[in-house]
């Protein structure tokens, strides 16, 4: 049973870039936002994001007509009761997509299914809001979504055999790489990734080495596309420090567990990328590695 129906509850950077890869993907995609200025934003992003398209020849500019042309908006949680999926791709706080969720289990049919995006939250602890955990998965895409082609299935132990296949195979209709992973926090990526993320910040605090030295280290010693300080940045220092406490309040493992020096930054409102300031001063044309003392 093929999904053709889609909704996104969100339409940040990550359900933009969902909500865009599906409509190029043939499906009829509705997009929740939580009021009329978070719908225009949204729209613009994906309006712009597929402006980027055309210009590097990926599509052509009747193509991006006819992708806006299956993408339509709301504010309206009960404008996503006849869809086929659900994805939520809201703030990572687990007591907003459980209200979600919630009202959606109320709204929609017993076909549909629901995933989250979640990138450290357990799909297990939503499904279990529900009155449908077999039908409740994980999708979590990669940023920039248009561009990334991983997406891990997340299954828990409730998740159905037939919701699972369909939604493994939704995500290859996407054009994606999907990859099956068990419930656990951090799934595959995360659980890999974020220790490593987190070991980079300690060692600067030891004074290993520089921040441009270490980042280069990992770029041409590892063929990584960025080195890990690069990579905070990018993700947003906000972003991996809560990902961290959810994955240490996870596994009780110190290498999980948020370096000092991260929190100090984002206590500093240094985010990274999306505030200018991070590891990095974003300012100029180039940039620039900071003191973080």
């Amino acid at each position: 049973m093929s999904i053709e129906k889609v909704g996104v509850a969100g339409c940040g950077l990550m359900g933009s870039g969902i909500a865009e890869v599906a409509a190029r993907a043939g499906k009829d995609v509705r997009v929740r936002e939580i009021d009329e200025a978070q719908v225009e934003a949204g729209r613009g992003r994906i309006e712009k994001s597929l402006g980027r398209a055309v210009k590097r020849e990926k599509i052509t500019a009747e193509e991006r007509d006819e992708v806006l042309g299956r993408i339509s908006f709301t504010t309206e949680v009960e404008a996503l009761a006849d869809r086929d999926l659900v994805i939520e791709a809201v703030v990572e706080d687990l007591a907003v997509k459980n209200e979600l969720f919630q009202a959606l289990d109320e709204l929609c049919g017993d076909q549909t299914i629901f995933a989250s995006n979640t990138s450290s939250l357990t799909i297990t602890d939503m499904a279990a809001a529900v009155n449908r955990p077999d039908r409740v998965v994980g999708l979590h895409f990669f940023n920039p979504v248009p561009v990334m082609k991983l997406v891990e299935v997340v299954r828990t132990i409730a998740t159905s055999e037939e919701t699972f296949e369909r939604a493994f195979d939704f995500a290859g209709e996407l054009g994606k790489e999907p990859v099956a992973a068990k419930d656990n926090s951090g799934f595959v990526v995360n659980l890999l990734l974020v220790p490593y993320m987190l070991d980079a910040i300690r060692h600067l605090e030891r004074g290993v080495a520089s921040i441009p030295d270490m980042d280069k280290a990992m770029v041409l010693g590892c063929g990584y596309p960025m080195g890990p300080f690069t990579l905070c940045d990018f993700v947003g220092n906000d972003t991996t420090l809560k990902i961290a406490e959810i994955m240490f309040d996870e596994y009780r493992e110190e290498r999980y567990a948020p370096p000092p020096l991260l929190k100090r930054l984002v206590a500093m409102g240094r985010y990274g990328r999306k505030s200018g300031k991070g590891f990095y001063d974003y300012s100029g044309d180039e940039p620039v590695p900071l003191d973080v003392g």
